[in-house]
């Protein structure tokens, strides 16, 4: 079983389709950022700074794009034009963003590769991960990259695990899937098109596209004694 970049992703809606072009699984793309970085990434800051930044050495930003006060860019970095790098974003190497996109407050990023016109806004955890076009995770969504044992990320399916040969693998988040509020999507999981998950769902494995997750919880309320 394979699960192939073209199923989860618009490769016309990124700058670095050639992540993908040898990819037999769209995660290999993961193991292809440090070396593509190297040899590709010509640093330069064409956008511009709201008060003083961090941004380190090695850090391509397109024009339009505006980083605040407070942002920490540490290369090698790639962003792309018209985005948003808001204050509190923490981009901690090897990540390539496309256009139109938004990174926000308390958010992380880390070894990722996020699609044009995604958001990432509030409070979130993208390491070792995939965003899609249009991709939108809800505040303190995070997309956990690490088991508990540290061994290879498998994927789950009805037939079985399918290993990856990674030890470090967050999420595929197909182009404009919806992962509501404080959702917490575990190591190995890949979340097709036009998804939506709930807020509060914890998960792992695949969601198939177009496909909706419920969380549902049982309230009760009682007579409060004062």
């Amino acid at each position: 079983m394979t699960f192939a970049p073209e199923d989860y992703l618009d490769l016309n809606h990124t700058e670095h389709r050639m992540l993908f072009e040898n990819a037999v699984n769209v995660w290999d793309a993961l193991k292809q950022i440090t070396s593509y970085l190297q040899f590709r990434l010509k640093p330069a800051i064409q956008g511009r700074s709201i008060g003083k930044p961090f941004i380190s050495g090695a850090v391509f930003v397109g024009k339009g794009t505006v980083i605040e006060q407070g942002a920490m860019i540490k290369g090698p970095a790639w962003i792309g034009e018209n985005c948003e790098i808001r204050n509190g974003c923490y981009i901690r190497e090897n990540v390539i963003v496309g256009s139109g996109c938004v990174l926000g407050n308390s958010c992380e990023f880390k070894n990722s590769i996020i699609f044009d016109e995604a958001q990432v806004p509030h409070f979130n955890y993208v390491g070792d991960s995939i965003v899609g076009y249009r991709g939108h995770l809800g505040a303190g969504v995070i997309l956990s990259n690490v088991k508990l044992d540290r061994g290879e990320i498998t994927v789950p399916t009805a037939e079985g695990l399918v290993p990856t040969g990674l030890k470090k693998f967050g999420a595929v988040i197909g182009d404009r899937a919806e992962i509501g509020c404080n959702s917490v999507i575990n190591p190995g999981s890949l979340i097709g098109r036009d998804s939506v998950l709930y807020p509060g769902t914890v998960w792992r494995g695949v969601v198939p596209e177009k496909t909706v997750v419920k969380v549902t919880q049982e309230h009760q309320l009682r007579p409060r004694r004062i």
